[in-house]
């Protein structure tokens, strides 16, 4: 994933969590108003990845907040390092496996990943209605 700097109000979540926790990695969105950007430790689930709506929109995803954002969250790693995250890292979030290939047009890749029901959940789903029918 490419290398990224945390926003100031990113860098004051981190500051905050770190406070009171040990280093982790963190999900940082990079919105968040007059208030703190949201954050999840490594070990929480992720947030939801949605399409963005607008067809004009020159951006690929929509935040918590309806936002429309090209670069919505940051990854922040123990040893300081943060990356921006990609349509890759994106993808792995979902749960597609890492030999999925998605277009090249970052748009069209960020509408697979936002419509998408995780791979791993439409497996479990099938499984269950499978053994139900038999």
């Amino acid at each position: 994933m490419p290398d990224s700097r945390l926003l100031p109000k990113q860098q004051q979540a981190l500051e905050k969590f770190l406070a009171g926790n040990a280093p982790t990695p963190l999900l940082i969105e990079r919105v968040g108003g007059r208030k703190l950007p949201k954050h999840k430790p490594g070990s929480h689930p992720a947030n939801t990845i949605l399409r963005c709506l607008r067809r004009a929109a020159p951006t690929h995803f929509t935040d918590h907040k309806g936002c429309n954002r090209s670069k919505f969250a940051d990854i922040w790693l123990p040893d300081g390092t943060v990356k921006f995250l990609s349509i890759q890292g994106a993808a792995r979030l979902q749960g597609f496996p890492d030999w999925y290939e998605f277009p090249n047009e970052t748009a069209t890749a960020g509408s697979i990943i936002g419509y998408s029901v995780p791979p791993s959940f439409a497996t479990q789903l099938f499984m269950s209605a499978q053994s139900i029918a038999m």
